[in-house]
């Protein structure tokens, strides 16, 4: 054999080499592109699953936030109503604190009259004993 026809040996072999590894590329590119085909097919189903329950879920969450918004409302408006109570409540509770100052101040004012009182009964007494003794003492004297 000849330098020419080795030359071309190892060419053919070296074609038929890259050939078989483009072929196996192609067969195994062709694998991963069906599984990819299956996966998209998976990801559209599930999607579509996912979209079909999707749509009573998203009623069902605006029902409910209108309700909501409407329980809001209501409690709003009672709360608006309450508040003169509340308020009366307050005031009512100043009043309550007002009178208690004035019973203890009317508490203090009695307390220090009763001692003046006290002073005043006996001075009285005394008074009257004088006076009883001063009759008895005219009455003799007569």
């Amino acid at each position: 054999m000849s330098g020419a026809e080795v030359a071309g040996v190892i060419a053919a072999v070296a074609f038929l080499i890259i050939a078989l590894a483009v072929a196996i590329i192609a067969i195994r590119l062709s694998g991963v592109t069906k599984e990819i085909k299956q996966t998209v097919t998976e990801v559209n189903h599930t999607l579509d699953t996912v979209n079909g329950e999707i749509k009573p879920l998203t009623n069902e969450i605006e029902a409910l936030l209108t309700k909501s918004n409407v329980l809001l409302n209501d409690v709003n408006g009672k709360v608006a109503a309450i508040d003169p109570v509340f308020t009366a409540i307050g005031e009512l509770g100043e009043s309550v604190s007002d009178l208690n100052t004035s019973t203890r101040n009317l508490a203090t004012k009695v307390k220090g009259g009763a001692k003046s009182g006290t002073k005043v009964a006996v001075a009285a007494k005394v008074g009257q004993k004088a006076m009883s003794l001063f009759s008895k003492t005219k009455d003799t004297e007569r």
